[in-house]
């Protein structure tokens, strides 16, 4: 029969256990992020995102379930981090591996114009891009170029100046619709 667990405490022995468990995946989770770089912890696009917390999922259940051991968890991790490492090498030295990983960068307002598809592909609300321009000073719609929503889930504002999409060289990966001189892709 399979020992239960209790609702408040369970044994010294198990709090040990979880306390040794939780000093060795805190030092993995170190040396994982000191190894995988900067990356893992900055502003992250879905990919990382998931892969984030699938990490903070295997630590939980490595330093808890009992039917989970810290040599199981420590594996996964390690080979989502390697993964991680390697699709993102492979994401840096290939294109066509990079456009089925990463998401492209989605333009939202053109010259004070919401484009619609693209915030219903998006499912961004006119009020977050609102919200975002008050945010960054601006009192009109009208008063930003551009409004993106980048890869990593934030929207970036571009002031109005006269200048068109195609002559922004950091708007050439943006998705655009194909009526402002850019395919959807």
């Amino acid at each position: 029969m399979p020992e239960s667990i209790d609702t408040w405490f369970n044994t010294w022995s198990r709090i040990e256990s979880v306390a040794i468990s939780a000093v060795f995946f805190y030092v993995l989770v170190i040396v994982v992020v000191r190894i995988s770089g900067k990356r893992l912890t900055s502003q992250m696009n879905n990919f990382d995102w998931i892969v984030t917390i699938a990490i903070g999922s295997l630590v939980g259940s490595g330093i808890l379930l009992k039917d989970v051991s810290v040599a199981d968890s420590t594996a996964a991790i390690l080979i989502l981090a390697a993964l991680q490492w390697i699709t993102t090498f492979a994401v840096r030295r290939s294109n066509a591996f990079r456009k089925v990983i990463k998401p492209r960068p989605t333009l939202l307002t053109h010259k004070g114009e919401f484009i619609e598809e693209n915030l219903s592909k998006e499912r961004i609300s006119e009020a977050e891009i609102r919200a975002k321009l008050r945010q960054q000073g601006f009192t009109s719609v009208e008063d930003a170029n551009w409004v993106i929503l980048e890869t990593d889930g934030s929207l970036t504002v571009i002031p109005r100046e006269a200048v068109s999409l195609n002559e922004a060289d950091l708007m050439s990966d943006v998705a655009a619709p194909a009526r402002l001189g850019r395919g959807q892709e």
